[in-house]
C-alpha cells in the first residue's frame, strides 16, 4: 500500500492521463486498478488516518506494520510481509544494482 501527497498524486495523475496509448487495455487496466482504487484521507487532529479495511485487506495489513519513507511516498507493509521481502532485497541487492546500472549505461549512450 501507498500513501503520497497531493503534490505526487497530482502529478502520478498527468502523467497517467496525458498517454498518448490510453486506448491500450494495459494502460487502461493500469487506470482503472490506480485511479480505482485511490482514496483521500484525512487526518485526524492527532495526525492519524484510517485505511480503508477493503485497502487494508487487499495488501493484508494485520495488527503490526512497517512505514517506509521512499522518496515522495510511503510504503505501509505487514511487518512479516515486509521481512519477507526485506530479505529478498537483501540477497538480490548486487543484482539489482548491476541491473540499475545497465539501464543508465544504455541511456548516457
Amino acid at each position: 500500500m501507498v500513501l503520497v501527497g497531493i503534490d505526487s498524486w497530482q502529478a502520478l495523475l498527468k502523467r497517467l492521463t496525458t498517454q498518448i496509448e490510453m486506448v491500450s487495455a494495459p494502460v487502461r487496466d493500469t487506470d482503472r486498478f490506480i485511479l480505482g482504487s485511490a482514496y483521500e484521507i484525512e487526518p485526524d487532529f492527532q495526525g492519524r488516518v484510517i485505511i480503508p479495511s477493503n485497502l487494508a485487506s487487499y495488501a493484508n495489513l494485520k495488527t503490526r506494520l512497517v512505514f517506509l519513507g521512499l522518496n515522495d511516498r510511503i510504503e505501509i507493509w505487514d511487518e512479516e510481509a515486509w521481512k519477507k521481502r526485506e530479505e529478498y532485497i537483501s540477497q538480490h541487492a548486487g543484482e539489482f544494482i548491476e541491473k540499475l546500472a545497465e539501464g543508465t549505461s544504455k541511456k548516457q549512450k
